[in-house]
């Protein structure tokens, strides 16, 4: 996109760079000419790793920096064109069994990281990565951006609080930013040790290790993905374009899938494997929504999730 020209000698700033998302549009910007910092914690259940930019680490700057260190972020922030802010806890189990965790690194941080904004950099650009978990059970499909707010944990509760913070900034303050609402992403580089940042890799793992895939429930509950590079696109897109300013986007795929169908095709890629249908787990059952949501309104930014599914986990 001539757009992303742009991108071109400007300074960006990612927190959660050394992550899945974080350092494919690492990547992306080092194409794109951009002077990239990459802070991550490097906190080991959190997914950064350095492995993640083995092919660019000659060509960006990496500072291990915590974001809910006040001290560092007021002096990364600075003199950056760009932010784009995607550290955070995904682990909606671990939100519950250390809410307060949850809370300083989704909520409280990122209150700090746009008060350094405000005092030392307040002509940045701020892309915040948030949750479609935020919606809870849907009253209606597809969830669209008016659908009803009722998180069902405290990820989604703190992930809210995170995304309205920089909204009230941008009102405010003037601060340009704006929130993605992400789900399932995937493609070279997800994390699979676990299902931290999304179920799908947690099943990729036993597949790999010849064991079942476990589908909780009754396998009919609905889910879309985003391949990787689409989001990395709409992430730019929304930094560049002033219409995103002050509002929140469901970042969404035209394409759908069940879970016990989505199951026996990631067997028939793989050409292995079996899944089996089991019960829920007293905590995640809220956690295993039907959520569909929309994409991105194209007359806005022009995104559109254009990678089918089974393609790109071949």
């Amino acid at each position: 996109m001539r757009d992303f020209l742009k991108f071109s000698n400007a300074k960006v700033l990612i927190t959660g760079g050394l992550g899945f998302i974080g350092s494919s549009l690492a990547r992306r910007l080092v194409q794109l000419n951009a002077k990239v910092t990459l802070v991550d914690s490097l906190i080991p259940l959190y997914g950064g790793n350095f492995f993640n930019i083995h092919d660019i680490k000659d060509q960006v700057t990496v500072n291990i920096s915590d974001v809910r260190d006040p001290y560092a972020m007021a002096y990364l922030v600075q003199k950056q064109n760009y932010l784009f802010n995607l550290a955070g806890q995904t682990s909606h189990i671990d939100s519950m069994n250390d809410p307060q965790t949850d809370l300083n690194i989704n909520a409280s941080a990122q209150l700090s990281i746009l008060e350094a904004c405000r005092k030392h950099n307040p002509n940045i650009k701020i892309v915040f990565a948030s949750t479609r978990q935020i919606y809870g059970k849907p009253e209606y499909l597809p969830v669209d951006e008016k659908h009803p707010i009722r998180p069902v944990d405290v990820n989604g509760i703190n992930k809210l609080a995170g995304e309205w913070y920089h909204l009230l900034y941008n009102n405010v303050y003037k601060i340009r930013a704006c929130a993605l609402r992400l789900t399932n992403t995937y493609g070279p580089g997800m994390r699979v040790k676990d299902a931290r940042q999304t179920f799908l890799g947690i099943w990729v793992k036993n597949l790999l290790e010849g064991k079942p895939i476990k589908v909780f429930g009754d396998g009919l509950q609905i889910r879309d993905f985003n391949y990787v590079s689409d989001v990395v696109d709409a992430l730019l897109i929304a930094a560049i374009n002033p219409k995103a300013d002050g509002e929140v986007f469901n970042l969404g795929s035209t394409e759908n899938i069940n879970l016990k169908n989505l199951a026996a095709l990631l067997i028939e890629i793989f050409r292995e494997g079996t899944y089996e249908i089991v019960p829920f787990l007293p905590i995640s059952k809220q956690s295993i929504l039907e959520i569909i949501t929309v994409t991105i309104p194209r007359s806005i930014n022009r995104w559109d999730g254009r990678r089918v599914f089974c393609l790109n986990m071949v």
